[in-house]
């Protein structure tokens, strides 16, 4: 009998594997978003009106949330089929390689008409690959790891965003302290493009020395891959896909909140420098990179949907307390207010990967997992900031957007009282691995 469970060094790794990725994912959000705002308008959509060139900008962005659940049906589908890590490899080339890409693209004035449709050609192409590559890294970390520790785990992949957006945050602070603004202009936005290439290498390197997971490993050997695992998860789990696609609104809500509408909030609202708001924010993202894995960890302990969904109703309850403490322009208070919200967001966020994989049969759990990251954040993240700035703009007053978060928080308990507790599903995988010890040749 074989032990294909790796050592410590190798769980370490597949962590690591499962973090990487999602940290790009969020790196790429960060700076696209700020070369949308500041330079993609005037270099790849020049008009006479800057607000059209800008607005057409940030229409590409949109792009990358809606090709995501493309990248989740083809994606997932082939990582329940041939594999977990084959399939991660091929999400972070493509995900790398458009970022790079981005980063090379000749300008409107240089290549005319082309140069907006490649734009609008690479983004789409991240989105299909960011769409496949959440629902496997959760897998590489969680079905390496003790299923026990699931909570702990799975939420590798929970690290990315705080840590993406701390690094690309890092890396445009660094390009605007070193370069004039024509310069940032003229090249240096590309330089921050061309950064994700050293993550996408150092993720590539360390997913190429991992073994397929034992999960997997153990479906080969029971040749119990499925044939149309898309067409399975609809009609033999609905189920658990509407109760893990519920799941994530509150959490993805409350976070474009607090990391995205709160720089807009403060500084057109309470008269703030953004400069201060957004390190209101990178102080609560920073936490955040220590608090997720904990949270998941707690949730090892203590029941996971328990502390979801207590988490949950704190979520829906705190902007009620949040905007009437910040009203006076208070810079502390807003920290405070944007740390508690980050602390909510953290309990909800570590333990939601294990969550939403522990609502699927192993043999459908990379597609079951990656259809409802890409269909809920459709529904969720992408639009929550639309929304926040026309309830603003229509009411002008921070109720509806408390109102908004609130409802969502209880779309969200909703989600969590029809998905199923961690036990059938630790079972299943304890059960998993023993067959793969039996039918799997040793580790190298």
């Amino acid at each position: 009998m074989h032990d294909t469970r790796p050592d410590g060094s190798g769980i370490r790794r597949a962590f690591f594997a499962s973090l990487t990725g999602t940290a790009l994912e969020w790196y790429d959000f960060a700076v696209y978003s700020a070369a949308a705002a500041l330079v993609f308008g005037d270099l790849f959509f020049p008009s006479e009106d800057p607000l059209t060139g800008t607005l057409l900008a940030f229409s590409t962005y949109a792009v990358g949330y809606v090709s995501r659940p493309l990248g989740g049906i083809v994606f997932g589908r082939l990582g329940d089929v041939i594999g977990r890590k084959k399939v991660l490899i091929a999400t972070l080339v493509l995900i790398g390689a458009a970022t790079f890409l981005i980063g090379v693209l000749p300008a409107y004035s240089t290549i005319g008409v082309a140069a907006p449709i490649a734009l609008v050609l690479l983004r789409f192409a991240q989105g299909v690959g960011v769409g496949g590559e959440w629902g496997g890294a959760v897998l590489l970390s969680s079905e390496f790891g003790d299923p026990k520790k699931r909570g702990f785990y799975a939420s590798a992949a929970q690290v990315g965003p705080p840590a993406g957006n701390l690094l690309a945050n890092g890396v445009l602070a660094a390009l605007g302290a070193l370069l004039t603004e024509d310069q940032f202009t003229d090249w240096g936005w590309r330089v921050a493009f061309l950064v994700s290439a050293a993550l996408v290498g150092f993720g590539l390197w360390i997913r190429a020395k991992l073994e397929e997971t034992p999960v997997f490993k153990a479906m080969e050997a029971e040749q119990d891959r499925p044939q149309a695992p898309v067409r399975e998860v609809f009609t033999t789990q609905p189920r658990a896909l509407t109760a893990a696609i519920l799941s994530r609104v509150a959490p993805d809500v409350l976070y474009a909140m607090f990391t995205v509408f709160v720089l807009t909030y403060a500084t057109d609202e309470l008269d703030m420098s953004r400069g201060s708001a957004l390190t209101a924010v990178l102080i609560g993202s920073a936490l955040q990179i220590v608090l997720i894995p904990l949270a998941g960890a707690l949730t090892d302990r203590v029941n996971r949907r328990l502390v979801y969904g207590v988490s949950a109703v704190g979520a829906g309850i705190w902007p009620f307390v949040f905007f009437p403490m910040v009203g006076g322009g208070s810079w502390p208070l807003l920290a405070l207010g944007v740390v508690v919200a980050l602390v909510l967001h953290s309990l909800m966020y570590g333990p939601q990967a294990a969550f939403i994989a522990e609502q699927f049969s192993p043999r459908l759990r990379y597609t079951g997992s990656s259809l409802a990251y890409t269909l809920a954040g459709v529904i969720g993240g992408a639009v929550a900031p639309l929304l926040f700035t026309a309830l603003l703009g229509a009411f002008d007053s921070w109720v509806p957007l408390a109102g908004y978060i609130a409802l969502t928080a209880v779309v969200t308990v909703v989600g969590l009282a029809l998905g199923r507790d961690a036990d059938t599903a630790e079972h299943e995988d304890a059960t998993l691995v023993e067959q793969a010890r039996d039918h799997a040749p040793a580790a190298q």
